[in-house]
């Protein structure tokens, strides 16, 4: 039997609203679950920034929410100022939502790592050992080749020391740029220094290969055959350790040390 072309449009319309209401429907119902997986997926990569969490290692949800509460504080900074918002909720706190709204965040100046618009406010994670400050966790993010890479730094008690470094997104080539998720070339990083004696992000990834952190400090291997990724990764890690990220919040931690 052939239909008039109107009852087509009109069957093709009313498929796709009953779809969009299940669609919509899925998404409200799903949207705590989803919320819930993210900041488990966060917790996780804090952990394993600070060696809390082995590469590879399997553990449960309620584990994994045990460790962190544990181990890790929470804390929102003013990136200009370098203070600790006291008793603000650092709970969901959303940095990369808070970038991209012009009413709490401003545009970045002209950066290697072509950061556009950095937050006013940003979250830190500090790991606590018997009350002690063993590491301090900031997000990092820039450009690479193909994509924008997210991932987080930890740098010792000293605030110079790097303990970690970890992507959880970006779209780099699989077996070129895509190595910044090689465990092998993460743990070319800890020991390495972020900073200079003068207090400058001076860390860098070369072209090629670095001696060991003990006598070339300052510098990581490139990613072999990705050098716009490599000297990305340098450039976004330097920029949220500066003046214009995380480095007024640091560097206060290093003069007036840190507990």
């Amino acid at each position: 039997m052939q239909h008039s072309t109107s009852y087509i449009l009109l069957f093709a319309a009313a498929v796709c609203a009953v779809c969009s209401v299940f669609v919509s429907g899925a998404a409200v119902l799903l949207e705590d679950r989803q919320k819930a997986n993210v900041e488990l997926d966060r917790q996780k990569r804090v952990l394993e920034v600070a060696g809390l969490l082995a590469k590879g290692e399997s553990l449960s949800r309620d584990e994994i929410s045990r460790r962190f509460a544990d181990k890790i504080v929470a804390e929102i900074v003013d990136l200009e100022s370098g203070a600790v918002l006291e008793g603000m909720d650092a709970t969901g706190f959303d940095q990369r939502k808070a970038a991209k709204d012009p009413d709490t965040s401003r545009v970045a100046p002209a950066n290697a790592a072509k950061v556009r618009r950095v937050p006013n406010q940003g979250q830190i994670f500090r790991y606590l050992e018997d009350g002690r400050l063993q590491a301090v966790i900031v997000p990092i993010s820039g450009q690479g080749l193909w994509s924008t890479l997210y991932g987080y730094i930890a740098l010792a008690a000293d605030m110079r020391t790097v303990v970690g470094i970890t992507f959880y997104e970006h779209g780099e080539t699989p077996g070129l740029g895509g190595e910044v998720d090689n465990p092998r070339w993460q743990a070319l990083w800890p020991g390495r220094k972020a900073y200079d004696d003068n207090g400058r992000a001076v860390i860098d990834v070369i072209k090629g290969m670095a001696g060991p952190a003990d006598v070339d400090p300052y510098r990581v291997d490139g990613l072999s055959g990705a050098t716009i990724t490599s000297r990305g990764v340098g450039a976004l890690v330097r920029f949220w350790l500066g003046n214009d990220g995380f480095g007024p919040y640091l560097s206060a931690q290093r003069v007036g040390g840190s507990t």
